[in-house]
């Protein structure tokens, strides 16, 4: 499912994202969602969400939805 839109993100969902500091790299982290950021609709780089963990990047791959 596409992670720019925020429609498709769900609290509680288990997604893949992108660390600020992977960026380059594209490594992916995956994580359940606690609180998702972006406030608009869509982000062509992917929502920004807050993982249980505490860490913050954007989403590019939702694994397990709700």
């Amino acid at each position: 499912m596409d992670g720019r839109k925020r429609e498709n993100i769900s609290i509680g969902a288990y997604v893949a994202i992108v660390l600020k500091k992977d960026q380059r790299s594209g490594e992916l982290t995956e994580g359940e969602v606690k609180r998702i950021l972006t406030k608009s609709s869509f982000h062509p780089h992917g929502i920004k969400v807050l993982l249980q963990d505490g860490q913050v990047g954007r989403v590019k791959e939702i694994v397990e939805d709700i």
